[in-house]
């Protein structure tokens, strides 16, 4: 149970990482600094504050507190990024550092009690809570992104009127015990 847990939540993280790679490549520079009202936030907004997040929580994961004393929340919600390929640059590092702290984690580490702002999690309650915390942003940027794009986003889903048909193949396959994501 232990082992299958950290190898679906690496594919979850993966999964949600896919999902925000294929939003932002189909987006222009402008498109991901497009904010829909005052004080919304962009997708460009969006990455730098998951950027943030994620290179406080994952550096030294298991031996600091996850709010570092150099992150400077509030400027991530200052879009400073200078091009499309920086912010991809500094979205890869987010996720980089990430898959580095969760690799090589082992089932003995799963107890382990971490910190963030001093309040303690177990390694799992630490995981679950960033893993929520991305796929609720990651929904964010799915979602400006198709609205941005329109008529003309291709879906990153089963798309609307097909469940008939993607189901029918499903049921046609052979039982397997797999990830969902093991196909995309």
């Amino acid at each position: 149970m232990l082992n299958s847990y950290l190898t679906s939540t690496i594919k979850q993280f993966e999964y949600y990482k896919s999902l925000g790679d294929k939003t932002i490549m189909q987006l222009s520079y402008d498109d991901l600094k497009k904010e829909f009202a005052q004080d919304s936030n962009s997708i460009a907004i969006i990455v730098k504050h998951l950027v943030g997040n994620m290179l406080s929580r994952w550096t030294n994961f298991l031996t600091e507190d996850g709010e570092k004393e150099w992150r400077q929340r509030d400027q991530e919600f200052i879009d400073n990024f200078h091009s499309k390929e920086d912010l991809l640059q500094a979205w890869n590092d987010g996720w980089n550092c990430l898959f580095s702290a969760i690799k090589p984690l082992s089932k003995t580490n799963l107890e382990q009690i971490i910190y963030i702002r001093n309040e303690g999690h177990s390694v799992t309650e630490a995981i679950n809570r960033q893993m929520m915390h991305y796929a609720y942003h990651v929904g964010q940027i799915v979602f400006i992104g198709k609205l941005i794009k329109g008529e003309h986003w291709p879906s990153l889903s089963i798309p609307k009127g097909q469940s008939k048909v993607y189901n029918k193949d499903k049921f046609q396959q052979d039982k397997s015990l797999k990830h969902f994501t093991d196909e995309l």
